[in-house]
């Protein structure tokens, strides 16, 4: 298949704890509620974490679909406008209820859906999707599980063999040659990047000396940090869910465990620095679009959140761009140009026309085009450092 997503996407991704809530709920991060498809609309389902330990960085996710929306609210098919209502469900970030929400989508005749953020819970709800011939595109699930033997599943984020190795080819050139690295057992996320980040710092001559993990929901990391500072390494590769990210690195401090932190996409977030303050100094994280890259969608984006106060509090009070705004606006206008190329609300026809598409104008990041397993082609990632607390771009990194 020849799908159709590519370039970069700067990957911030934020997380945080919220309350458990149904997974049936049709409230988008901004507040605003769907309504029924009926003879002049069609319904696009949000399959994102409004709760649970990615419920922040599904609110960020939300956030760029509904701006999507806002830009183009309406599609073309056989020559009638049709208005495009989003049907927003709750996975809680628990793979079990991302079932239910699948489900729910399906039940609501979603003719497509945009999400998520978690490759886990779309891994989970991946088989239902394709069963029901209703294409998804997943949004931040780097996973390469999420698409592999689906062929309804696509995505517009690089994959985690890609980002893996961009992280082991930025710790290597910068001279860390012997690291630690840190897992979250069961985490498909975290144990893939950790893998993949294994296996090409070493192929280049690098060492892992000490491997640690843990369990998740864990919160006392201090017995795996002693084990680490007493192992003498310069450099830590920890890629786990953001919710860790500040636990780690406040107790890496008490302990007095002086390191660089080497981090995945998830951990490219303002929430950090404010979580964990001067401890947040120096982390290094890649990201898949960094503010810049696109004037007309950053001063677009800028304009929306900025026009309403719940939006720009579901924003952490601010109007900073990150990676996940991107390929979320991007992800729904793929979708919105594959209805249009199919001319049918019909799922085969739209995941054929997804798989056979190029487009090269209206999105955030640059030009999309998918590889034979519905993932989109990337080369590139951008590295950025938060520096005197701000996230700083540092440089460009890419892979052949």
């Amino acid at each position: 298949m020849k799908k159709f997503i590519a370039v970069i996407l700067c990957g911030a991704m934020t997380v945080g704890l919220a309350a458990c809530g149904s997974a049936t709920g049709t409230t988008s991060a901004a507040g605003t509620t769907s309504a029924s498809s009926d003879g002049d609309t069609i319904t696009i389902g949000v399959f994102e974490p409004k709760t649970g330990e990615n419920g922040g960085g599904g609110a960020q996710e939300e956030l760029g679909i509904e701006y999507a929306n806002y830009v183009r609210p309406t599609v073309t098919v056989g020559g009638k406008e049709y208005k495009v209502v989003l049907d927003w469900q709750d996975n809680q970030s628990d793979k079990t209820v991302a079932v239910t929400a699948a489900q729910k989508l399906i039940a609501d005749g979603a003719v497509g859906v945009v999400g998520g953020y978690g490759s886990g819970v779309c891994i989970a709800a991946g088989s239902y999707f394709a069963d029901a011939k209703v294409p998804a595109i997943g949004t931040s699930c780097t996973n390469a599980n999420v698409t592999l033997g689906n062929d309804y599943y696509f995505r517009a984020c690089y994959l985690d063999p890609f980002q893996g190795e961009v992280m082991a080819n930025w710790a290597y050139d910068n001279g860390y040659t012997e690291v630690a690295t840190i897992d979250n057992i069961g985490n498909e996320y975290t144990s893939g990047l950790v893998k993949t980040f294994t296996d090409a710092f070493t192929k280049l001559g690098g060492k892992v000396v000490d491997a640690e993990s843990f369990q998740t929901n864990e919160s006392d990391f201090k017995a795996i940090l002693t084990n680490i500072k007493n192992s003498g390494v310069k450099a830590v590769f920890s890629p786990t869910d953001y919710l860790y990210a500040p636990l780690l690195l406040n107790q890496a401090s008490d302990l007095g465990l002086d390191v660089q932190w080497i981090a995945g996409d998830t951990w490219y977030s303002n929430v950090l620095i404010q979580d964990a303050g001067e401890n947040a100094n120096g982390v290094v994280a890649d990201t898949f679009y960094s503010e810049g890259g696109n004037e007309e969608f950053d001063k677009g984006f800028k304009e929306w959140i900025n026009a309403d106060a719940s939006r720009k509090a579901t924003n952490l009070d601010s109007d900073a761009i990150v990676g996940n705004h991107a390929v979320c606006y991007d992800a729904y206008m793929v979708m919105m140009d594959a209805i249009e190329s199919a001319d049918s609300l019909d799922g085969t026809a739209i995941r054929d026309a997804l798989a056979s598409l190029n487009a090269d104008e209206g999105f955030a990041c640059g030009p999309y085009s998918f590889d034979e397993n519905g993932d989109a082609v990337k080369d590139t990632s951008y590295i950025c450092v938060i520096d005197n607390g701000v996230w700083t771009y540092q440089s460009t990194e890419t892979v052949e």
